[in-house]
């Protein structure tokens, strides 16, 4: 079991980790989903002994790790940079770490050549670097790193720099490969939303150095905790609409809406409703003003201008909306989450999955 007990780490006087507390077990996938600045490498370097905190406790199996240094900590770590060695053909690249810990050449060639097929190089293994293409060198940084069979592996957005077909790929053949490296802890950091909700066994959200939420994917999805933790876990953005509550329930230039089940515990005064986007649709009494459009593969996010209020729309299919023009929107309304002033969620809508 990996444990983080109250993890603190600030650099000139900003809070790169803010009393980060988690623990992982054996064998699990968890995915450290945040914006960039969030602390997700922060985080990642720390446990791999290449930043200090200031404060807390890193412990595997229950061995303190705080004066451990990085060459000694039983990790695996691949980086968005495709770090290997010019001057070494991709054999000797992923037979190195092998090697450095006391493993005679051969066998550890033996075992390189053995993983180098799993990601698909056995026939490259003469090259250098330079004569691999981007998601070849990756690959390479992939097998040097699950070649050395540590307990834990740390990935840092480990596609981030591969266009999204390759990255797509790269992704499902990582998973089916750690699917087979049965107790491995495994931490994987990521900016998509999408990414991290279809990888991951868990989940933990960042922000600012902090933990908002941390526990089963789909279930964070579906009931996000706080306003900040849904901002984190919604790609498109989730809208924010303003609600205010006394004899009826007011909504910004959406006016005044009948919520039903959503708001009828809720008490007089002033709250924020999340939308998300695909809950917004062509079509409807509101007239919206398109500001951009953005086509994604099939699917097709709109952003829009509703009498001052930013609104993010999204559509399963590739549609044309012209920037400038005014098209008419509906909202499904009744399928929001009512925030509180603190940000807390206190209400949501049905058939959020």
């Amino acid at each position: 079991m990996l444990d983080l007990h109250n993890l603190r780490l600030a650099e000139n006087g900003v809070p790169h980790l803010d009393s980060i507390t988690a623990s992982f077990a054996p064998g699990t996938l968890t995915t450290i989903l945040g914006r960039t600045g969030a602390g997700k490498t922060s985080l990642l370097r720390a446990i791999a002994g290449l930043a200090i905190p200031d404060a807390g406790e890193i412990r595997l199996d229950g061995a303190d790790w705080r004066r451990l240094p990085p060459w000694k900590r039983p990790i695996a770590m691949v980086t968005q940079q495709f770090i290997n060695y010019p001057h070494l053909p991709v054999l000797d690249n992923v037979a190195f770490p092998l090697v450095r810990r006391g493993e005679k050449w051969p066998a550890a060639r033996d075992a390189a050549r053995a993983m180098l097929d799993k990601v698909g190089l056995a026939a490259m293994v003469d090259r250098r670097p330079s004569q691999l293409s981007g998601g070849q060198q990756q690959r390479v940084a992939i097998a040097r790193a699950l070649v050395k069979k540590a307990p834990v592996l740390l990935l840092d957005e480990p596609f981030v720099n591969l266009d999204y077909k390759l990255r797509e790929g790269l992704r499902e053949e990582l998973v089916e490969m750690l699917r087979t490296e049965t107790g491995t802890t495994v931490l994987y950091a990521s900016t998509e939303p999408r990414e991290a909700l279809q990888l991951g066994d868990r989940i933990m959200l960042m922000a600012e150095g902090r933990l908002l939420d941390a526990g089963d994917p789909r279930a964070i999805f579906e009931r996000p905790a706080t306003l900040e933790a849904a901002q984190v876990v919604n790609a498109p953005p989730i809208n924010i609409v303003p609600l205010e509550i006394d004899t009826v329930a007011r909504m910004g230039p959406f006016g005044t809406q009948e919520l039903g089940a959503l708001g009828r515990d809720l008490a007089p005064g002033r709250y924020r409703l999340g939308l998300r986007a695909g809950d917004i649709a062509p079509g409807g009494p509101h007239r919206a003003r398109v500001i951009l459009t953005e086509v994604s593969g099939s699917e097709t996010v709109t952003h829009l201008d509703l009498a001052g209020l930013p609104l993010v729309m999204h559509e399963k299919s590739v549609v044309a909306h012209a920037p400038g023009s005014e098209i008419g929107i509906s909202a499904r309304l009744d399928r929001g989450f009512v925030f509180a002033a603190n940000g807390a969620l206190i209400s949501q809508g049905a058939s959020h999955g």
